[in-house]
């Protein structure tokens, strides 16, 4: 895969939900950064720590089975030797369904992989591994108790700045079992749901509660802390197989009943593996995602309005061939960087542009050519200072690889 060298600069046609001009300002360019990533590597997952420092985490797999868990961080131009994180030979470690680390503001740290829970296909259990300030990376907690061989995954991690962290994940525990082939059957039982726990750093879990009986089977799932509390928008599922973005709050001490972000009515009977990104911004709060409602492939970004109860019209960021695999991060409570993943042709590109709550777009900047195949897994963005960062994997046929960029907003 050939990376590009200089910055590109793509205009196209804006179509938005809501009026908005197309502003002119230009990106500086590309700085490509040394990966600290040995062999085999894949998977990146970019982070904000607590510590407004930039941490990576990715796996490393070796010839015997074996997957590494490791992290680095960022300093100046450099990173930090890398730190093993867990290694274990039952992992249940894909393209869609990845690991990924968590940081405090004390310097707590965790960390999250799926292992497998019996020989069913989809059947693996969350597990958790934490680090207290000054201490070693513990042994595995599963953050679920049901004990059934089913599905769980898709996690997503928000410190809370008072030594403990939330946890909120997809859970098959109604489904019927791990033994079927395809995300679109689970066994023929119930419905996949989403849950939560909070995860103390003596492994103590408390808060735990459902946040939605029936959501789309294998898609990621988003949180974002604000001033008022947790966030947490997933794809739902409908009894009619709609599968648009819904979302929960932590309000006084109970979480909220679901709420949709956008009717999109995408009605589409299996997962699509396309899940969506929320970040905030004091008490603002921007989330992306992918659609194909009536087959036409977009992706929106929708913000938070002033109540904090509901979102904005959404504004579509891109509607020529999107592949999704979205991430996003905001800036200031007015404006959102977006990136996803685009073809051009049969060419995909890994894209990014900014996004403001009256509905204006910058040009979208092309940060790299990829790979559409499901092993390219999903970008990530962060952004630390005005840098925006990438990582993404590479492709090769004797292995692969994880490159990252850098650009000056």
């Amino acid at each position: 895969m050939k990376l590009l060298t200089i910055l590109t600069i793509i205009s196209i046609a804006l179509v938005s939900c809501q009026p908005g001009k197309e502003e002119k300002k230009e990106i500086t360019a590309l700085k490509q950064i040394e990966s600290p990533t040995g062999n085999n590597a894949s998977l990146p997952y970019l982070i904000k720590g607590g510590d407004s420092r930039l941490y990576m985490s990715w796996v490393e797999k070796r010839d015997s089975g074996w997957i590494d868990l490791k992290y680095s961080i960022l300093s100046g131009d450099s990173w930090s030797a890398p730190e093993l994180i867990a290694s274990g030979n039952d992992w249940f470690v894909n393209w869609a369904d990845y690991p990924m680390m968590a940081v405090d503001n004390q310097g707590n740290m965790i960390a999250h992989f799926p292992a497998k829970s019996s020989s069913g296909t989809y059947s693996y259990d969350v597990n958790v591994v934490y680090k207290p300030v000054g201490g070693e990376w513990s042994q595995p907690v599963i953050p679920h108790n049901d004990g059934t061989p089913t599905e769980h995954g898709f996690v997503t991690m928000l410190p809370k700045n008072d030594g403990t962290f939330l946890l909120s994940w997809l859970d098959g525990r109604n489904t019927g079992g791990g033994d079927h082939d395809s995300h679109d059957s689970h066994g023929g039982g119930g419905a996949m749901t989403i849950r939560t726990a909070t995860l103390d750093m003596t492994g103590n879990l408390t808060q735990e509660a459902e946040l939605d009986s029936k959501v789309c089977d294998c898609c990621q799932t988003g949180g974002a802390m604000t001033l008022n509390g947790p966030v947490i928008v997933y794809r739902d599922r409908s009894e009619e197989e709609m599968r648009d973005m819904s979302f929960v709050r932590f309000v006084g001490n109970d979480w909220s009943e679901p709420q949709k972000v956008n009717s999109d009515g995408w009605k589409i009977a299996g997962c699509p593996v396309n899940g969506p990104r929320i970040a905030a911004y004091e008490n603002t709060t921007a989330t992306a995602w992918f659609t194909a409602a009536e087959g036409i492939a977009k992706v929106k970004v929708a913000f938070m309005d002033d109540s904090g109860e509901s979102f904005q019209e959404p504004i579509i960021v891109d509607d020529s061939v999107s592949v999704g695999r979205v991430d996003i991060v905001m800036i200031d409570n007015q404006s959102a960087y977006v990136s996803w993943l685009d073809l051009e042709g049969e060419t995909p590109f890994i894209k990014f542009r900014k996004v403001s709550r009256d509905g204006s777009l910058e040009k979208p900047v092309v940060v790299s050519e990829t790979s559409a195949s499901r092993g390219s897994g999903f970008p990530q963005m962060e952004v630390i200072d005005g840098e925006l960062f990438f990582a993404w994997t590479n492709v090769g046929e004797e292995g692969n690889s994880v490159s990252l960029s850098q650009f000056s907003l």
